[in-house]
């Protein structure tokens, strides 16, 4: 009894199986572990392919695959996971082969955000995600199922088998999880325009997985987001005000991290949320210092930005974890000029938040400047504290000396521009 207990609690083992153009990388299939590990599975034996010829069955030459397969039965895997996408057809040859499941990066990746989901939305958007990514992999769990026969002959014709049955319903699945999804997004947008019509400016804290957004979030805003040095610890979008200098303040958005061949069902199912990014004034793109693979991940970041038109909007790069740097020389020089003008900051010590919120600041509220208003356009002075920001303001006689804050290419701004103390 104990034994069985013992095979129960037992992490599942699996075999890993990188792509020829993982070992031009550093640390091949690295992240695919790390993946692994996130999920909770141990690892039994990892190989990178040096070469793929693919073939219609397996996607690689059958002797590779009858190798792998040889492999994984020699460290008793319970399963195999490849490093890049299977169709459903190669998936179900596979598992011939091997006995054992057989999976994708984008299954691993599916599991991780179904065991992170928190909210309703966060849920609902990963349910979506796991049926779309099921649909065409229904028939591999029924084999040879013969025709179950309906009706009298010649009135309805034969019956759907229960793969058919199976299949619609889980098209009703995903058409009733999407109208969901659409109340959800409603709900959103309504939030959002009530923020807008505050005329708050936003900004949203994106960056590859455990970059350390929700961390450098509940630093800079006291907020006390989930944190865990996993990858995907958080999937909903979490806002906060941010305090800035003169008693304004900001709306900072920590979103979901970004990873290399992120499955499409998942940017799918997350647009709502990843619309957050898109739809700020100001991006802070986080970037882990330490990471000896952070300028592949800062590129994959920007392609995942472009893929979800978010790449216009404007940004300022933030190398965090900078604590862990900072007393490497080299490796300080090697990432500034990998990342110009970057700012270097730490969430765990607070290092760069003085410049960090003075460059927020600059970038959304405008740089500040002092006018000379005329009293008889003291309209513009109320203009001001509506779209702006005001450091300070003193009435006298014939006009109104003002200090503040605009948002750059604002109307409020133009309408000023005659009265700026050069």
């Amino acid at each position: 009894m104990v034994e069985i207990q013992q095979e129960e609690e037992r992490p599942v083992q699996c075999m890993l199986v990188g792509a020829p153009e993982k070992q031009a990388g550093q640390g091949a299939i690295a992240e695919l572990e790390g993946l692994v590990h996130t999920l909770g599975f141990e690892i039994a034996e990892s190989m990178v392919l040096s070469r793929i010829e693919p073939t219609p069955s397996y996607g690689i030459g059958t002797g590779k695959a009858l190798e792998i397969a040889d492999r994984a039965k020699a460290c008793s895997a319970d399963c195999i996971i490849f490093d890049w996408e299977l169709d459903p057809s190669k998936q179900r040859n596979w598992e011939k082969l091997a006995s054992i499941p057989v999976f994708d990066r984008n299954e691993v990746i599916i599991r991780i955000f179904a065991s992170r989901a928190r909210t309703k939305e966060a849920s609902l958007q990963v349910e979506l995600a796991r049926l779309v990514y099921s649909l065409p992999r229904l028939s591999h769990s029924y084999g040879n199922l013969a025709r179950q026969r309906g009706g009298a002959f010649g009135n309805k014709g034969s019956g759907e088998t229960q793969l058919e049955l199976d299949r619609r319903q889980l098209e009703d699945k995903i058409a009733q999880i999407k109208k969901e999804l659409e109340q959800v997004v409603n709900t959103r947008n309504i939030q959002r325009k009530q923020r807008e019509k505050t005329a708050t400016r936003s900004c949203a804290l994106v960056g590859y997985t455990n970059a350390g957004k929700s961390s450098l979030l509940n630093a800079l805003t006291g907020a006390d987001v989930f944190v865990e040095n996993k990858l995907f610890a958080t999937l909903d979008p979490t806002t906060r005000k941010l305090a800035l200098s003169e008693g304004s303040h900001v709306l900072l958005t920590d979103t979901v991290g970004f990873i290399s061949h992120l499955p499409h069902t998942l940017i799918e199912a997350f647009t709502s949320t990843l619309e957050e990014a898109a739809l700020s004034d100001l991006l802070l793109i986080v970037v882990d210092a330490s990471d000896s693979s952070c300028v592949a991940q800062y590129q994959q970041v920007l392609a995942v930005l472009k893929e979800i038109h978010a790449d216009s909007v404007k940004s300022l790069v933030v190398l965090n974890k900078w604590d862990r740097v900072a007393d490497d020389p080299v490796l300080c020089s090697r990432r500034e000029s990998e990342f110009p003008g970057a700012m270097h900051v730490s969430a765990k010590t607070e290092l760069g938040f003085d410049s960090l919120l003075a460059a927020i600041t600059e970038h959304l509220l405008g740089q500040e400047q002092c006018y000379l208003v005329p009293l008889e356009r003291s309209d513009l002075v109320e203009l001001v504290r509506k779209n702006g920001t005001i450091t300070s303001e003193d009435w006298r006689e014939t006009d109104v000396a003002l200090t503040a804050r605009l948002p750059a290419m604002s109307r409020t701004l133009a309408l000023l521009a005659p009265y700026l103390v050069h």
